[in-house]
């Protein structure tokens, strides 16, 4: 299986520029072979493909010596970047949902990060220090060790101009002891997360929190002139914000759904279309700031290396049917107490939902 092992990086000014010089040098060459695939279609009705622009990378190097101040695998990357993007396109294209999205230039400082395909060529770690091609040996938080078999390394620069080393590894799964308890969990607005066993985790709404921060910060940024070192200083203020309010919501994620597979065998939730639940303007705000789709995404992952069954289940009505004898009975949101008509079973809204998606998760997997 694999994992991320992700660790903060703190170049010396020197090497941070370096490594500001490659991901520009990426950027171009991104740019690049973008233009090359439009021009391809628009005067030859040619279809490019990864390997005919990696084949030109040895041309391009020699008609623009800075490329060679990047690693051959990173710049291989790149084309591989455009493929996989003009991929997604088509088969968004195809699916008919929404708006295609056709591949965009980057601008100035739009590329974020470079990958090493094949870790120890070109990124390594000796003795627990990072050692990059033609950049050198870099200092690093290594808050933990480094697990199973690193398979890939991403150099990663964030919003604030911080530096992460992300390594991709190999590892063998260690199975959590059985509990024999299953859950299913309704997630929500209000509570953050209602388990079938009753209890409930209040939403924590880091965003609501910091938003005073946040408008006042935007509020000067605002005021300064475009183009002014005056407005990227105060750019970087407002990245900061944003960055602590992610960090803090992903690490509380991280902690709900740790717990959670550490207790249940079997965990049940609901397969949410958070996309286009958004689409109602008076909740995005609230629906984005829950963070339901990484809350899943922790749930799975964690839930697979803990040899636990995790299982989305259709979220249809499970909010209107009653968990006691299925009689379907329609609700506003408003209503936030299940009263059925039918066996006259009164409960919490979440509770009740939380019931049903426990035992449509327990039907998928076979149980009785």
């Amino acid at each position: 299986m694999l994992k991320a092992m992700e660790y903060r990086l703190k170049p010396t000014k020197k090497q941070a520029h370096l490594l500001q010089s490659q991901l520009e040098e990426c950027r171009c060459l991104y740019n690049h072979f973008l233009a090359e695939r439009q021009r391809g279609w628009e005067e030859r009705q040619e279809s490019l493909t990864y390997d005919g622009q990696k084949a030109t990378l040895p041309q391009l190097k020699a008609y623009c010596p800075e490329l060679s101040t990047v690693h051959s695998h990173v710049l291989q990357d790149v084309a591989m970047r455009i493929d996989l993007a003009f991929k997604a396109y088509f088969r968004r294209g195809k699916a008919r949902d929404g708006k295609p999205g056709y591949p965009r230039f980057r601008g100035h400082g739009r590329y974020d990060s470079m990958t090493f395909p094949q870790y120890g060529n070109g990124c390594k770690l000796v003795d627990g220090v990072p050692k990059l091609s033609k950049v050198g040996a870099l200092r690093v938080v290594q808050h933990r060790p480094l697990e199973g078999t690193p398979k890939t390394c991403t150099i990663r620069r964030s919003s604030t101009g911080k530096w992460y080393v992300t390594i991709i590894c190999d590892v063998e799964a260690h199975p959590l002891p059985v509990t024999g308890e299953t859950v299913g969990i309704d997630v929500g607005l209000i509570s953050f997360a209602t388990l079938s066993t009753g209890e409930s985790t209040a939403c924590p709404k880091f965003l609501r929190t910091d938003e005073k921060d946040l408008k006042r910060t935007q509020r000067k940024l605002s005021a300064a002139t475009r183009g002014t070192p005056e407005r990227r200083k105060r750019r970087k203020v407002v990245a900061r914000v944003y960055e602590r309010i992610s960090n803090r919501r992903t690490n509380f994620t991280h902690q709900e759904s740790r717990r959670l597979v550490n207790r249940f065998d079997v965990i049940a939730v609901e397969d949410l279309s958070v996309h286009w639940m958004v689409h109602n303007h008076c909740l995005a705000k609230s629906i984005h700031e829950a963070a339901w789709s990484q809350f899943a995404t922790f749930l799975s992952y964690k839930a697979a290396w803990a040899g636990r069954a995790f299982v989305a289940v259709n979220p249809a009505y499970t909010s209107q049917d009653c968990s006691g004898c299925g009689h379907r009975q329609k609700k506003t949101l408003a209503e936030r107490v299940h009263r059925c008509v039918c066996c006259g079973l009164t409960l919490d809204r979440d509770h009740n939902a939380a019931f049903n998606i426990k035992r449509r998760g327990l039907q998928s997997l076979g149980f009785p």
